[in-house]
């Protein structure tokens, strides 16, 4: 038994479902503040990542090199970005529908999504190509046997777990996370309440929307290449997480994120043509685990909604 191996896909397993686990967030806090599943999540992932790559140009372009600075600005602009234009969907297109069928809101955010991604591939220079991102991170490695642990990735993953704690934080043990979980359990009483309905709307869309483009980054850093499609995968892939874990539930799609990264590596190294299989082989078990579990492995309460 290769213990390197097994070392290095639980090392890429834990990133991966880093990764996974900040965009599924999202799913939860869009559904337990307002009932809606937002299907361009993965689209305006792909866009904040494309804000941050263009903010990087721009850095360029001015003679400012250094990587660390370059980092900044491009998780700075990227995150603003994107939290400005999840509060802005929020506030145009998802509350205006708000008495209106569900379906209608599925169906504007599904086009919303296409929209976004046609855009980018249609209007941004060379958008329908692949795009190199910058590798701003340390590239040195530590090497033992077959395992080789990255710099970048540990930077990577001790990053996306500390925003994970941060975002948990925020829901349990502040005014804003307070008055979410308010409105999440019970809408009206909230409103009696004096907490300012819209605004809470507006601001969880903003914090899922800006974590989400954390993940898109934490991609583009860690493979290096970003294109107008990625935030389709990365969308069904935090959804799933986050049905399978839980919807409605914070530590449900936490732990939905990691359980599907799981499957993946699993997949990579049990299956023949490891590579090609392994997507298959994750969505097959959470069909299963769908049709065993249709509330998801930790099942939401109202108490429990975020």
């Amino acid at each position: 038994m290769d213990f390197g191996l097994i070392a290095q896909y639980l090392a890429n397993g834990i990133l991966l479902g880093t990764m996974y686990a900040l965009v599924a967030v999202g799913f939860t806090l869009f559904f337990g503040v307002l009932d809606v599943i937002k299907f361009s999540h993965g689209d305006v992932l792909m866009l904040g990542t494309f804000i941050g790559f263009t903010a990087w140009l721009g850095l360029e372009a001015i003679g400012i090199v250094n990587p660390w600075i370059q980092l900044v600005g491009v998780l700075l602009c990227s995150l603003a970005g994107t939290a400005l234009i999840g509060a802005a969907i929020a506030n145009w297109l998802i509350l205006p529908l708000k008495k209106a069928p569900q379906l209608n809101t599925l169906l504007i955010t599904l086009m919303l999504g296409t929209a976004i991604r046609e855009a980018v591939r249609l209007f941004y220079p060379n958008g329908s190509n692949p795009k190199a991102f910058p590798a701003l991170l340390p590239d040195a490695s530590v090497e033992i046997g077959s395992f080789a642990l990255r710099a970048d990735s540990v930077i990577l993953v001790i990053s996306g777990l500390a925003l994970i704690g941060a975002l948990n934080l925020v829901i349990n043990r502040t005014r804003l996370g307070l008055a979410i979980r308010a409105v999440a359990q019970d809408e009206e009483t909230a409103r009696t309440m004096g907490i300012n309905y819209t605004l809470v709307v507006l601001a969880t869309f903003a914090i899922g929307s800006g974590v989400a483009a954390f993940a898109g980054i934490m991609n583009g850093l860690y493979y290096n290449e970003i294109n107008f499609g990625m935030g389709l995968i990365l969308g069904l892939i935090g959804f799933s997480a986050a049905i399978i874990g839980g919807l409605g539930n914070l530590y449900g799609a936490i732990l939905g994120g990691f359980l599907f990264a799981g499957l993946q590596v699993i997949g990579a190294a049990l299956l023949p043509f490891a590579s090609a299989y392994k997507d298959v082989f994750a969505f097959a078990v959470v069909i299963a685990l769908m049709a065993w579990k249709p509330t998801g492995l930790i099942p939401e309460r109202s108490s429990d909604r975020v």
